[in-house]
């Protein structure tokens, strides 16, 4: 069982909630102030929803990578892969991925049945084709002929899946309604999101060069990766700070959603300590650092926005 818990990599999983967390309370705050009913049943089957999907991600990546032979480079590194070590076999481990699959397809048809059944039938389809969509993305990442993970598309779906359709689509399983500016806190966890898939590919640069995985952090190279890196991380607070002022809070007076920004210290200093990194492999600590980071991001906006209503 220790195996399969390692294989999960449980560090990931709090990124896979941010984004959940990030849209369902802001669309609370919206509901209450409208004097409108939120669901718990709904969060809590998103979370459990986004889980498996994590888990199937990870499940995915390290069979796919250790059949592939990429992971071959990493056994003596900080991340040994179940595949690669021998820990689990690739038949065992296909399986598990395939019964991630169903068990995130099933967990998904229920989620979407609670939020959309009887009365929003084309929503509901239109989601159950998204929920596919993420189980596709979740195993396309390094399965397949062409994973994508070796084109150097990772970021760029990594930005979409866990920024965009996260943070969006979890809002719109409450509010029933898309508002454009769901997209500043949905951009902002997904430039998270993607500054830890930036710095796993770049600590891996030097293995994935031999294994031929282009990743973006490769094909950039590790200084300019640094650069786009630094770039990643300077953005989220931003756009927070954007979506908190379009949404009228300076007028108001109401302050307390500001508290977020108590992240500013912490996140600068986390930036200069990854840009002293010399050495792809010291980046590794940072990986989950910056996951909890987006976390409290979410926790933040999510108690300002809905504590203090």
């Amino acid at each position: 069982m220790s195996n399969w818990i390692q294989a999960a990599r449980l560090r990931t999983l709090p990124l896979s909630l941010s984004g959940i967390i990030m849209g369902s309370f802001i669309a609370r705050w919206r509901l209450v102030k409208e004097g409108e009913i939120w669901d718990w049943s709904i969060l809590v089957l998103a979370l459990v929803v986004t889980l498996f999907y994590q888990i199937l991600s990870n499940y995915a990546n390290d069979y796919g990578d250790g059949v592939k032979g990429t992971d071959a480079q990493r056994i003596s590194e900080a991340e040994s892969r179940a595949v690669a070590s021998g820990k689990i076999t690739a038949q065992q481990m296909k399986t598990a991925v395939i019964t991630m699959a169903i068990l995130s397809l099933l967990a998904t048809v229920l989620l979407l049945y609670i939020a959309f059944f009887p009365n929003f039938m084309q929503e509901f389809w239109i989601f159950i084709g998204l929920g596919v969509a993420c189980i596709l993305a979740a195993i396309g990442y390094t399965v397949g002929k062409k994973p994508y993970g070796y084109l150097g598309l990772g970021d760029l779906m990594v930005f979409l899946f866990f920024g965009w359709v996260s943070v969006g689509g979890s809002y719109f399983l409450f509010t029933k309604m898309w508002s454009w500016d769901i997209l500043l806190p949905a951009t902002a966890v997904g430039m998270m999101s993607t500054a830890v898939l930036n710095l796993n590919n770049m600590r891996d640069i030097e293995s994935d060069r031999a294994s031929k995985k282009k990743t973006l952090a490769l094909r950039l190279g590790f200084r300019n990766a640094m650069v786009y890196e630094v770039v990643l991380l300077m953005l989220p607070l931003i756009l927070l700070l954007a979506f908190l002022g379009y949404n009228g809070f300076l007028e108001t007076g109401k302050y307390y959603p500001f508290i977020v920004m108590v992240l500013l210290l912490p996140m600068t200093g986390l930036r200069r300590k990854i840009m002293k990194v010399s050495e792809p492999k010291e980046l590794d600590p940072f990986l989950k650092q910056v996951g909890i980071m987006t976390l409290v991001m979410s926790l933040l906006l999510a108690a300002g926005l809905n504590l203090f209503q």
